[in-house]
């Protein structure tokens, strides 16, 4: 077992968490957003975690046990979340369909600052063990200081 690697997990921890609160702040402020480059309203994005290792095979995990896989969790991509966009009947809007509709992202405000707020708490998680263990490895020096 290395001597870090619980510190390189909660090091994954952090990228990944810095990255899902990105997607968050660009989900709220894209909001509104009725019109991209694309031509449509913005899509909503949400970042996929999976551990680290995931992806290795049978003899990589086996071999895990003498601490050649890392840990922790790695973002494998951004997906674009599918659920539908919202109609708005506007008829006076420049974006207003033939009918009088316009269409706003999939982003919901109250669930974009739920998962901003978790992703915090997982962010502080994170700071928090990496801090116990340096404390653990400063003590460590200490005992054999002394």
């Amino acid at each position: 077992m290395k001597m870090f690697s619980g510190i390189e997990a909660s090091a994954s921890g952090l990228t990944a968490e810095r990255l899902r609160m990105d997607l968050i702040a660009s989900n709220l402020a894209n909001a509104e957003s009725t019109k991209t480059e694309s031509g449509g309203p913005y899509r909503r994005k949400v970042a996929i975690f999976e551990p680290r290792g995931a992806r290795y095979s049978f003899r990589d995990i086996l071999s895990k046990s003498f601490g050649t896989l890392p840990e922790g969790v790695e973002v494998t991509g951004v997906r674009e979340d599918s659920s539908p966009f919202k109609r708005v009947y506007m008829p006076g809007h420049p974006d207003a369909d033939e009918e009088g509709y316009v269409t706003y992202p999939n982003v919901d405000v109250t669930t974009e600052m739920v998962d901003l707020m978790a992703a915090t708490r997982a962010y502080e998680a994170n700071v928090t063990a990496i801090e116990a263990a340096k404390t653990m490895a400063q003590r460590a020096l200490d005992l054999l200081r002394s």
